[in-house]
């Protein structure tokens, strides 16, 4: 356990808009934000212009502090600027995973209480406007500039597209929506910032729970200001440092430990591109002279390995943060090695944490900073408890860790059970993670207590697949398991009982997932069976289903390389 005494830091205390202006003082002529692939960019003084800009623009449509303002896109400019310009004015920003379908926007949209809808034109094999309308029919009958009236969703009243024209009727073209800014006068705009405080909500942040249905975490100012600051000290970072941000921003990497942070200390967000991409990650670095790197192991492991690799000049890199999921102790030489990361560290957290927990210092070796996932950020408490006795573990006893501080959410969003599960009465948030403290204060990940799935950097729920597929009128019973995978760290396998022999497929299976579920909840594996291993109380042994999908696919060898 352990709890900060060091100086509070300068950002306890304010809003995003307060520490904006502030770092424009400091700053104004330095880059702000830079997106690479489409060779543009703006000042902190033209990133505070266009961000009060985009505030003045939504409270011309009616959004007051406390609204939920929706963001369903890719990495795009106008992404940063709604993350500040809803933190300037008071509202909440709602990030809607890029890889959404259907069933998953329909549900955020009614779950969140949307006031507005920002969103951009495509995602890989999703057309946002075509999705949009299947869930919002009202919206091609709305006249442009009048509010939705849905019956589904009484709360939407604006939609607006980031990107291009529109061809719904009811959504705003950003230009349109854009030239509205005039009509908010700047004593409009200045009375709402002046009613914003560091303990209130300014994002929610969905994260998927056991039982199917994403939970919003609520995150304050305060939150998320003060990970993001302690995560750049550990960094060593300051307003020379130029910060290459290749993870998408609806998840918290990127809108808190990318975005924020830079923002506290003056520093450039550089994004290379919409999606990730190794080789504009790499060119990103080299035109920009970027100082820092993020990214899950699959994104490192791309670029470091990338068939062009020395072409790239990356001499200027120094440090970075490596998150999501384990890395293998190869992976982190070549990083710090090759693509010049000496100082790279590891950070483990959980969006209900804003996120981080834990994280490695630039100084610390190697073998720690693979094996360990850090000490506790200053002002965070952790502890380690018995699932099943409650109590607090011995040093090296394997427990549930559990954290307190500044970072822990203020609950999730319209679920109280949910948040009274998750938070004990004490203000102990439950990571489900299983761990132990070495003598040296470090921090090592064991296990999960639930059986999530970490694919590629994404948290996958077996329960929530699961659910899904029981919808299906062929399919009796299903289980959900993690695999070892070398790219993805952990592939999904199903094992689906048919309710009649030869009712399904393997392919009808990952089909019916593809047409609803985001691509990284397909399963990969599919096994048509007539029953599972049970335990004598007949529980499902899940354990014995990732053997056996481990021996007959052959991943044995990946399997060894993970624990090794």
């Amino acid at each position: 356990m352990g709890e900060s005494t060091e100086q509070r830091p300068w950002v306890d205390g304010l809003t995003f808009g307060e520490v904006l202006q502030r770092t424009i003082s400091k700053h104004a002529s330095r880059d702000a934000l830079v997106f690479v692939d489409i060779d543009q960019r703006w000042s902190y003084q033209e990133f505070g212009h266009e961000v009060e800009n985009v505030a003045r623009a939504l409270a011309s449509l009616g959004i007051q502090p406390g609204d939920h303002v929706g963001i369903w896109a890719t990495n795009w400019p106008q992404w940063v600027f709604a993350q500040f310009a809803t933190g300037l004015m008071g509202a909440v920003l709602v990030n809607v995973n890029p890889a959404y379908r259907a069933k998953e926007l329909g549900y955020i949209l009614r779950q969140a209480d949307l006031r507005a809808l920002l969103l951009t034109d495509r995602y890989k094999t999703s057309d946002y406007e075509d999705i949009l309308g299947q869930v919002v029919p009202e919206l091609s009958k709305v006249r442009p500039g009048d509010p939705i009236a849905s019956s589904n969703f009484p709360m939407l009243r604006h939609v607006i597209s980031i990107k291009t024209n529109p061809s719904l009727r009811g959504v705003w073209s950003w230009t349109e929506f854009a030239s509205r800014a005039g009509l908010t006068t700047h004593e409009e705009l200045l009375r709402m910032r002046r009613a914003v405080r560091p303990e209130m909500p300014v994002n929610i942040q969905f994260t998927s729970g056991t039982t199917g249905d994403p939970k919003g975490a609520m995150l304050s100012h305060r939150n998320l200001l003060m990970n993001a600051y302690y995560v750049g000290d550990r960094l060593r970072y300051t307003a020379e440092d130029r910060l290459c941000i290749p993870v998408p921003l609806y998840h918290c990497f990127g809108c808190v430990m990318g975005s924020l942070m830079c923002s506290i200390y003056g520093a450039a967000m550089v994004f290379p591109s919409e999606q990730f991409d190794a080789e504009k990650a790499l060119e990103a670095v080299t035109k920009e002279k970027c100082t820092g790197i993020y990214g899950v192991p699959t994104m490192f492991n791309a670029e470091v390995h990338h068939s062009e690799f020395d072409r790239f000049d990356v001499s200027s890199l120094r440090t970075g943060v490596m998150a999501g999921s384990p890395c293998p102790v190869e992976l982190m030489k070549l990083v710090t090695t090759k693509l010049h990361c000496p100082e790279m560290t590891i950070g483990y957290g959980l969006t209900e944490a804003s996120p981080i927990i834990t994280q490695t210092d630039v100084s610390e070796p190697i073998e720690v900073r693979v094996r360990m996932v850090g000490k506790e950020l200053p002002g965070v408490e952790v502890r380690l408890v018995d699932p099943v006795t409650g109590h607090d573990c011995k040093l090296g006893e394997q427990g549930e860790l559990w954290s307190r501080g500044h970072g822990i959410m203020l609950g999730y969003y319209n679920k109280p059970e949910a948040t009274a599960a998750a938070i004990v009465p004490d203000g102990w948030l439950r990571s489900g993670d299983l761990a132990v403290q070495t003598d040296t204060g470090h921090y090592k990940i064991t296990g999960r207590i639930k059986d999530m799935i970490i694919r590629g950097g994404e948290n996958i729920y077996p329960r929530e697949i699961e659910e899904f597929l029981l919808t299906h009128p062929a399919i009796r019973d299903v289980q959900i398991v993690g695999v070892p995978d070398k790219k993805f760290g952990e592939q999904i396998s199903a094992w689906v009982i048919p309710k009649a022999p030869g009712g399904i497929s393997a392919e009808e299976v990952r089909d019916f997932c593809r047409a609803s579920l985001a691509h990284y909840k397909v399963p990969l594996y599919v096994e048509i069976v007539d029953s599972y291993p049970l335990t004598v109380t007949g529980k499902v042994q899940k354990f014995k289903l990732r053997e056996l999908a481990i021996q007959h696919y052959g991943l044995g060898a990946t399997a060894s390389e993970e624990m090794a």
